[in-house]
């Protein structure tokens, strides 16, 4: 294919007419020699691009025997744009040149020379019939080595930008490890500290209850932090081990500690996808989470089936009984169980209900997630 778009064999068909019509219209049916030779020159262009030297020198009889030289103009180019070999290349232009000014039959030659200017003016158009195909055709080589030599510039140009921006993004992922590790994970242990130290100084059941939650909870975060601290410094260098993830078994535990008075009931078969059961996992881990920090003191429910081949969770909590205290929300977690659920083929609905308090329904297809 041509750098147009043209198909290549199409252009060599082209130009073994084109040879074609120039050795009828220059040679005719006077001489079947010469002629012959022209059809030959014509009809070996379709090898000039596996073989251009054989090309060229099957050309050149035609060059000495007859006036149809675009056979051989053509071949020379080809070699030209195809053969670094300059000394091959000026071997061949004055080859060309030479039987090109030579007269024939070489007979005549003492009856030409009496005419010097002619034979000068001879001598020039052959030199310059020869030398004009070599520099076309490196000026296209010198022209296609240079197109190449810019696609390698910009691609080695887009592998330094891919590698700066991934150096930009290691330093970022180190400063927030370090700002993680420095801050979060500190003010995170004080809670844990405080936490014991309430378990063990309170002499009331329910507040040794609620600081025990608070400590489990705390290293619970602790030790997500720390493997987060450690992906986040990898930089991408190799891969991290990711934490076990959740599945349906871990439900009970995350109800337990969540510290919320919840109502769980699940009626689920035990061979569900584990994308299926990730997704629910996370759907009650957020729901609870709101319940707590937008309904203090509400009590929960959680209902998970299945039916018409689908994992139906529905989350519902009542109004609450506490002052709702300004916590920190960006309000991100709703929107990424909606990512989470279209992803999975599913969807998600929410609002308030009746009663004051909230639901949430998430609704996950089984099968094709298999």
């Amino acid at each position: 294919m041509s750098r147009q778009g043209v198909p290549a064999p199409l252009i060599d068909a082209a130009l073994v007419l084109v040879a074609l019509a120039d050795a009828w219209a220059r040679v005719g049916t006077q001489s079947r020699a010469a002629l012959g030779w022209a059809v030959l020159a014509a009809l070996a262009l379709a090898l000039r691009r596996r073989f251009p030297m054989i090309t060229f020198l099957l050309t050149l009889p035609t060059a000495l025997f007859t006036d149809a030289v675009l056979a051989t103009m053509a071949a020379l180019y080809t070699l030209s744009s195809l053969s670094r070999h300059r000394v091959l290349l000026g071997c061949c232009a004055l080859g060309y040149a030479f039987i090109d000014f030579m007269p024939w039959p070489w007979s005549s030659l003492e009856a030409a020379e009496l005419d010097q200017t002619a034979n000068l003016l001879h001598l020039s158009y052959s030199l310059a019939t020869a030398v004009a195909p070599v520099f076309l055709g490196q000026l296209v080589q010198a022209r296609r080595d240079l197109s190449l030599r810019l696609t390698e510039i910009s691609d080695a140009r887009e592998q330094e930008r891919q590698m700066a921006a991934q150096s930009i993004l290691a330093q970022e992922r180190a400063q927030l490890a370090r700002e993680m590790h420095d801050v979060v994970s500190h003010q995170v242990s004080l809670i844990a500290v405080q936490a014991g130290a309430l378990q063990v100084g309170s002499t009331d059941p329910e507040t040794k209850k609620t600081a025990a939650t608070i400590r489990q909870l705390s290293v619970q975060t602790l030790d997500e932090l720390r493997h987060m601290v450690s992906v986040l410094r990898a930089s991408g260098s190799r891969p991290t081990e990711l934490t076990p993830q959740p599945s349906l078994a871990d439900l009970r535990r995350l109800v337990d500690s969540s510290g919320i008075e919840t109502e769980l009931k699940i009626d689920l078969p035990e061979d569900l996808p584990p994308t299926v059961q990730r997704a629910v996992y996370r759907t009650v881990q957020e729901a609870l989470t709101n319940v707590r920090k937008h309904a203090p003191g509400a009590t929960a429910a959680v209902r998970i089936h299945q039916a018409d081949g689908a994992v139906h969770t529905t989350v519902t909590n009542d109004a609450p009984t506490l002052p709702v205290l300004p916590l920190p929300s960006a309000r991100h977690g709703l929107a990424g169980l909606s990512q989470r659920a279209q992803l999975l083929g599913g969807t998600v609905t929410s609002g308030p209900t009746a009663e004051g308090g909230y639901e949430l329904r998430v609704s996950l297809p089984v099968a094709q997630n298999r």
